[in-house]
């Protein structure tokens, strides 16, 4: 199977994002992933690959805007997940960090009902792929583990209000073309970790593909 195209405007984001990532200070010292830079690209290409292109640039220029400003996107991002798995923790570092618009989160809360959807139909068609993943739902985060839910509320936090309008207006558009951002996404994880489909992937993992 031929590999998959990244485009440029994709690759210079995730390496911007990479820089920031290593920087990252974790409360119990560096984790394993900032070690593993191959997996980071997959990652983070397969999500933006699936993007529109407004969306791209428009996030391009989130991140550029805050690196100016002195701030790192993906520390922000793992901040705003502890809202949810350790609050204390958050309330020592919220005044760091930009306050929160109410409008924007009335669009965070709505990609954020679509996508926890289409993230369990993902797993209703696919279970052992998905549930190598992270739990669905923000009712099973802990101070250990941090849900889909609350990973993705938590970098839709970071993002500017343009980009979640941005975000929010394609998701709109995905669900009228009967389309899953999330279903785009894991197919692209998957082509670039070398199957040809979301099917022969699951078949791997039930052990039916050699």
């Amino acid at each position: 199977m031929a590999a998959m195209t990244i485009h440029p405007r994709v690759k210079r984001i995730v390496e911007a994002e990479w820089k920031l990532f290593d920087q990252v200070q974790n409360i119990g010292g560096r984790a394993s992933c900032q070690d593993s830079p191959d997996t980071f690209f997959i990652m983070r290409s397969s999500q933006l690959m699936a993007w529109s292109e407004a969306m791209q640039e428009s996030y391009w220029n989130d991140l550029t805007t805050a690196t100016q400003q002195g701030r790192n996107l993906l520390t922000e991002k793992y901040a705003y997940m502890m809202a949810r798995t350790s609050p204390a923790e958050f309330s020592r570092l919220l005044s760091l960090f930009p306050a929160r618009l109410p409008e924007k989160d009335k669009y965070i809360d709505a990609i954020c009902a679509v996508s926890v959807a289409w993230q369990e139909q993902l797993a209703e068609q696919y279970p052992r792929l998905v549930g190598h993943g992270r739990a669905i739902r923000k009712e099973t985060d802990s101070l250990y583990e941090t849900s889909f839910e609350t990973y993705l509320w938590g970098e839709l936090a970071t993002y500017s209000l343009d980009t979640v309008k941005l975000y929010h207006a394609y998701i709109q558009q995905l669900e009228a073309q009967g389309k899953s951002l999330c279903e785009m996404i894991l197919q692209n994880t998957v082509q670039q970790l070398g199957y040809a489909s979301l099917a022969e992937a699951e078949a791997k993992l039930e052990g039916g593909v050699s």
